[in-house]
Formats: C-alpha cells, structure tokens, sequence
C-alpha cells in the first residue's frame, strides 16, 4: 500500500471547491494534480501540478488519471466513462464512477430515492416537451432537465397547460410542488471502512433574481424531530450508496413538517464553506479523510455562523474588483474566502464570508452589516 504523503492525486475542476480542497490539502502535505480547461482558474496558482484540460473530454480525464492513485472532482459534470475505466485499471476512484453518473441525471437520481424508500417530491419522467400533455392533470410541476441544470439553470415552472409550448424540449423531470416552509441542506461524509459522520443542518436563504444561495445560517431553524430525520435520511443515503468520500443532500421542509430529498452533490458544497471556522473539522478536510480511510474528524459546531456568498453585482462584468473588504475587517468573527476568479459578471459567485458569534442572532445582525459594506464590480 502506498503511504498516503507518497500518493498523486488528481482533482477533475480547478474551481473554488478545489482550491479550498488544495489550501487543506497543504496541511497533509498531499501531491495534488488539478485539471480544468480554463487557464486561469482559482486553482491555477495554488498546486504546480494544474494541467489544462476538459474534465468532460474522455481522453484528457483517462491520460489524466492513468498517471495518478487517487482521483476525486470537485464538480460532478465530469467525464464518467474514463473514471470507470481507470477504477478497472486499479485506480482509487472516489466517490465512485456510478454514485456520480446517477447524480448526474436527475431522474436516476428520483428513481434512486423511489426505490430505496427515500421521501421526496412526486415526479414523472418525460423525454420531450409534447409528452408533458399526457400529466395535464397534475400541474403545477416544476420542470427539470435531467442533465446540465445547476444554480436555477434548467429549472421552469409549469403551472397550467398554456405553460407546455415555453417548456424544455429534451429529457426531464416533471416535480410536482411542495408547499415549502424553507430549504436545508447537510453535508454527509463515509470513509473507506464505512465510518460515517453529518454536519450541522444548514438553512438556506435565495437571492430571489439569480436562484442563488444568497446566504446560509448554521445552525438551521428547524426542529430536534426535523433534525434527526435528516441526519438519519442523510446516512442512510451514503450507505445505500456505498459512498466513500463526501455528499451534500438539499431537503425541502413543506409546511406540514415532511422532509422530502431535493438534490444532491457528491462532493463538496456551496453549503459547507462556514465548516472551515465554525466546525471543528471542514468540509474539506473531511473530504480527504473520506478518500484516504482516515478516521472522520469531529464536526462538531464551535459557533453559530452565517456564510455569505459575493456574487458578481448587477450591471458590472469585467475585471473583478472587491470593493469594501478592508471596512469588514474591523469586525471580529468575520472571514472572507476570495476565489481568485479573473472575470466578474452579474451573480457570479466570486467568493463568500463566513460570520460567527456567540449567538445565531448576533451573527445575523453582523451579517447584514457586512453585506451592506461589500460588493463585487469590474474596472
């Protein structure tokens, strides 16, 4: 067995997920090789290993792999193929080539909690826009694209028939609404020898132009009944799954306190940056303790915290520019996470702040304070 400070491990996406990844890969002191096709993505300058590359492409992702241990991503859009032909090969390939096709499609993904007894919003499945007529009966539907969608993107709500001629025209999910009381999220990690450990429940709040996370509070404000049946839904998940590595899970609470499973990332999240100050372990390390068979760390909560993510402002594209940071340093418990991303254009996520307190209630109102001081322009 390789010692794990001898391995070379790969990350498919050069994002800001894996350049947190990198930052705490450090502290392992691990080899790590990244590819992404964009020359100047945020991990371009943290690893000498970036190789430039299309994740989706199956000869990059193959001659990529063939050379390494060890290979994660850090987005799921990847190219699945050339994983599974390398985990043939003998190469660790975690989370595995199948738990990432089947996230992939958004309808393998219903099928799975269909038939692993998973609650979760009642659906059809449907190839082309014309067969939509055949659930006319059922509207209001939210409709998403099987492949693709991400941030809002290949989602649209159908309400009526007259709805039907503005649809998708390709493979998707017709979702029946849930009246929703609000959204949370856990981050679900399991190791090689089956070990498994949540994270504190997360509640998210949209930027209602974009359909963005415009920021997240942790702890989230549900119930220790609410709580519970997401931890226990959310493990049973990863072991139906057999994952090894990391998964962020989406609830919808409806308004009569049922949970039903929104989505979900086998990966590192947009709802686990506030880990790296106000957990015991972050997501990330996490992460590489899932991949290598490390014990779990404790993800214990050490202060309540807001995280909010800096999304490219509204009428600016171009050369990013920060302003206001310098005035949220005068203010204790509050961490900003600058991606390094060039290009700034109209809700881009461009980075995020984590704010802690004593109190859930002290870091909100620190948090609206930060968020009137900061924005994200071009020069």
């Amino acid at each position: 067995m390789i010692p794990f400070n001898h391995k070379k491990i790969g990350i498919l996406g050069g994002g800001q997920l894996g350049r947190m990844l990198l930052q705490k890969a450090i502290d392992f002191a691990l080899e790590v090789y990244v590819l992404d096709p964009d020359n100047n993505a945020p991990c371009k300058n943290i690893t000498p290993h970036f190789i430039k590359g299309d994740f989706k492409n199956f000869e990059d992702v193959y001659h990529f792999g063939k050379k390494l241990d060890l290979i994660t991503i850090e987005i799921e859009n990847v190219n699945v193929e050339a994983l599974k032909k390398l985990q043939q090969e003998g190469k660790e390939v975690y989370p595995q080539p199948e738990i990432i096709e089947m996230i992939q499609d958004k309808g393998l993904q219903k099928i799975f909690y269909q038939t692993n007894g998973i609650p979760t919003a009642d659906f059809f499945l449907v190839d082309n826009k014309e067969q939509i007529e055949k659930y006319t009966d059922y509207f209001p539907f939210f409709q998403k694209t099987r492949r693709g969608g991400y941030d809002g993107k290949g989602v649209k709500k159908l309400s009526n028939k007259n709805h039907i001629s503005h649809a998708f025209d390709e493979p998707s999910v017709l979702e029946r609404m849930v009246d929703v009381e609000k959204e949370i999220s856990i981050i679900v990690a399991r190791n090689q020898a089956g070990e498994i450990k949540t994270f504190p429940a997360v509640e998210s709040i949209f930027n209602p132009q974009a359909h963005l996370v415009d920021y997240l509070i942790c702890p989230a404000k549900i119930s220790e009944n609410t709580l519970t049946n997401a931890e226990q839904l959310s493990k049973k998940i990863a072991e139906q799954l057999n994952l090894v590595g990391t998964l962020a899970i989406e609830f919808f609470l409806s308004k009569d306190g049922k949970l039903y499973v929104n989505e979900m990332a086998p990966r590192v999240h947009n709802s686990g940056h506030h880990t790296i100050e106000a957990c015991i372990t972050s997501q990330f390390e996490q992460h590489w303790r899932a991949i290598l068979n490390f014990p779990l760390g404790d993800t214990s909560l050490i202060r309540p915290a807001v995280m909010l993510n800096l999304l490219g402002s509204e009428g600016f594209e171009g050369n990013a520019h920060y302003v206001g940071i310098e005035n949220t340093l005068k203010y204790s418990g509050v961490y900003p996470h600058i991606y390094g991303k060039k290009k700034v254009k109209p809700f881009r996520k461009m980075g995020h702040i984590t704010i802690t307190d004593k109190t859930l209630t002290a870091a909100l109102q620190k948090a609206k304070k930060i968020k009137e001081l900061i924005k994200v322009t071009a020069i």
